[in-house]
């Protein structure tokens, strides 16, 4: 990290991540117990669609290069959406370089690039069922502290 510790932005990243993931193992149990066989196709303001997916673009943000953070970031936004982790891989490329990972949903997924050389995060997120993708924003804002942010809508599947 540059210049920041966990402890500055109010964050253990180990005991927060490892308490996400059991939260979230209990959750899919939940889950695949209700064997719940719908279609998760959304219907809201009278259109049917397969889901919401967000084009999430964070500028002038910290905590691009480390991959703790973004873990944290991803599980909490998981959690904010109401939506089930099912599998969580990141991959960071050098020391202090960028972190491209995958966040898969019972729902969809979470993806996110960084370029921590440019400030620069670009997160996409698309969800289905009952699972509230706008909700992963103010989380992403606040893990990220993104000076700017830009985010476009496209509904998947609309019928």
């Amino acid at each position: 990290m540059t210049g920041h510790s966990l402890a500055q932005i109010g964050v253990n990243t180990e005991a927060e991540a490892r308490n996400a993931r059991a939260e979230v193992e209990v959750q899919a149990g939940k889950s695949v117990a209700a064997g719940d066989q719908s279609d998760r196709f959304v219907e809201r303001n009278g259109l049917r669609y397969a889901g919401t997916h967000l084009i999430i673009d964070l500028w002038d943000g910290e905590h691009f290069d480390d991959i703790g953070v973004i873990e944290l970031a991803l599980r909490r936004a998981v959690q904010a959406a109401g939506a089930t982790l099912l599998h969580l891989h990141l991959h960071e490329f050098t020391a202090g370089g960028g972190v491209s990972g995958v966040a898969v949903l019972a729902e969809s997924h979470i993806s996110i690039h960084t370029w921590p050389e440019r400030d620069y995060a670009a997160i996409d997120v698309f969800m289905c069922g009952s699972a509230e993708p706008h909700q992963v924003v103010p989380v992403l804002r606040h893990m990220f502290k993104a000076r700017r942010i830009a985010i476009s809508e496209h509904l998947r599947g609309l019928v």
